[in-house]
């Protein structure tokens, strides 16, 4: 039996099992076979021979990557083609793009590249059209573009989410708060501050046994599912944060537009008419949480024109250096920072500070 059938078991076999008390343990352990079955999808055993994915693996440029995603013939196309000036084939017929298409704009400072994925269809997390490398390409992204026809907008929604999901792409969610540690002796130790309406010492067993982990360390810190506990053990599980582009809104009415603007992570456009970009921008800037820092030598004033982008996860001084070059920390004394990251205007600081957006920044090396 082929891995395909098998998970085709085992969510029928879900499907059929009554969620209660009962059967939860049951239901968790089912959970961590279709787990471990859906890794064996995405990285199959063995290293087989056998091409990459042909034109889907884009050199990553700039300070930030956006992925398109969606089902053929959405406005994927048309949308990359209006906002980065990029010619990518556009015809009324289903999948135009069949590899990725890159593009690069710029905003507020940031270069941010955009990523026309070819289309999604139902099952591509098992391998159907060229889901696999399409999915794999938006788990490298920063951002993740979820274009939408805004006539059938519920339904495209549910089953592309269902698709990342089972990639191990988790949609605008933190990572668990699970503290989860494998030793070598003492059985399973499982501790939880908040009272658990799901998990508990037996359930937890049940899962780490199908990964053959006996002897481990868990902590909980706020009511956990199941599928939480899976997706620490697995561990190949990445957060991206993620905008829904109901695309196409010339064909709907005022009223109906109303209703959408109230739906969160949305922003309604019309990639044909250019309608509502500058609303679907500064969405983007807000979810992609870029920190810009301007460089100040000595003497003159801050070049205002050409920021250095960070990541909001890193804007320590430390990766603030290494963007610039890589030998610049070991130089480094200290730095005078102005802006929002610091009381003294300016102030001395060390490379463990964290820089905020708009800050200006002056290196002291060491002579």
């Amino acid at each position: 039996m082929g891995v395909l059938e098998k998970i085709a078991e085992i969510e029928s076999e879900m499907a059929r099992t009554q969620k209660n008390k009962a059967t939860s343990a049951h239901l968790g352990l089912l959970k961590a076979r279709l787990a471990k079955l859906r890794r064996e999808l995405i990285e199959p055993k063995g290293g087989g021979g056998g091409k990459a994915g042909e034109g889907f693996d884009v050199a990553k440029t700039g300070d930030a990557r956006i992925g398109f995603v969606g089902f053929p013939s959405v406005g994927k196309s048309t949308l990359l083609s209006n906002l980065a000036g990029v010619y990518s084939e556009v015809a009324a017929y289903e999948f135009t793009t069949l590899t990725t298409v890159p593009g690069v704009i710029k905003y507020k400072g940031a270069k941010v590249q955009l990523l026309d994925l070819p289309g999604i269809i139902e099952g591509a997390k098992d391998g159907k059209g060229r889901g696999k490398q399409v999915i794999a390409v938006a788990r490298t992204c920063s951002l993740i573009f979820i274009v939408l026809d805004v006539l059938k907008p519920l339904g495209h929604k549910r089953l592309i989410e269902h698709e990342l999901e089972g990639f191990g792409i988790r949609l605008n969610k933190e990572p668990p708060n699970i503290h989860f540690r494998k030793k070598d002796k003492g059985g399973i130790n499982f501790q939880a501050s908040v009272l658990q309406s799901e998990l508990d010492l037996d359930l937890v067993k049940q899962i780490l046994a199908e990964y053959k982990i006996h002897n481990a360390d868990i902590l909980v810190r706020y009511d956990a599912s199941a599928d939480d506990l899976i997706d620490v053990i697995e561990g190949n599980r990445v957060y991206i944060p993620c905008v829904f582009l109901l695309n196409k809104i010339d064909q709907i009415s005022i009223e109906e537009l109303d209703i959408i603007y109230k739906i969160p992570h949305c922003v309604p456009i019309s990639a044909h008419h250019k309608w509502n970009f500058d609303d679907l921008l500064e969405k983007m800037w807000e979810y992609l949480n870029l920190v810009r820092i301007y460089t100040k030598p000595k003497g003159q004033l801050p070049d205002y024109e050409a920021p250095v982008v960070l990541d909001f996860r890193h804007s320590s001084m430390e990766d603030f250096c290494n963007k610039l070059h890589k030998s610049l920390i070991k130089e480094f004394k200290y730095a005078l920072v102005w802006g929002s990251s610091v009381k003294h205007q300016p102030q001395k600081v060390g490379k463990e500070h964290v820089l905020h957006d708009e800050d200006v920044v002056q290196i002291v090396k060491r002579v």
